[in-house]
């Protein structure tokens, strides 16, 4: 099962919210797709929170936008940032890349970014999302979040 970021955002307020605070805190991130032997590539990625959806945009022929044309299972993570704080923690995000091609939603995309041209553009289906923190300098807090389930909390000392 797999929904878009509004959906999740709908669902799960908190959570999606301190999700777009993380992303946010840095440009790249690092986009894990699979290669055509079922390896993983990982890459650097700009990611945008835009219009209800999460947009992953890049350079055409790219590694990245071939093996998710041929496999559009992804995992994103959230810059870490210098040092070992996290942040507000590790924010991971997994689903499927379907690939935009020209017309409305592309066309919209390209009026609010004004990327380079011309490029790749996916939109995302979330089958997960996950954020790991410490609390109290105590607990590590893995808060994960799938389609049609709430946030399950595990804490770990």
């Amino acid at each position: 099962m797999t929904t878009n970021w509004a959906a999740f955002r709908a669902a799960e307020p908190d959570l999606a919210a301190t999700a777009e605070a993380r992303f946010a805190q840095h440009t790249h991130h690092v986009l894990a797709t699979l290669r055509k032997d079922g390896s993983p590539r990982t890459s650097g990625i700009e990611v945008r929170f835009h219009e209800g959806e999460l947009w992953l945009g890049m350079m055409t022929g790219s590694l990245k936008a071939r093996d998710l044309q041929r496999d559009p299972r992804f995992a994103l993570q959230a810059n870490p940032g210098e040092g070992t704080s996290l942040g507000g923690g590790d924010v991971r995000i997994s689903g499927r890349a379907l690939e935009v091609e020209d017309g409305p939603l592309k066309a919209a995309y390209m009026k609010e970014v004004e990327p380079p041209e011309p490029f790749h553009l996916f939109r995302t289906e979330l089958t997960d999302v996950t954020r790991t923190f410490v609390e109290d300098e105590t607990y590590l807090v893995v808060q994960l979040w799938e389609p049609g389930k709430p946030v399950r909390t595990i804490k770990r000392t």
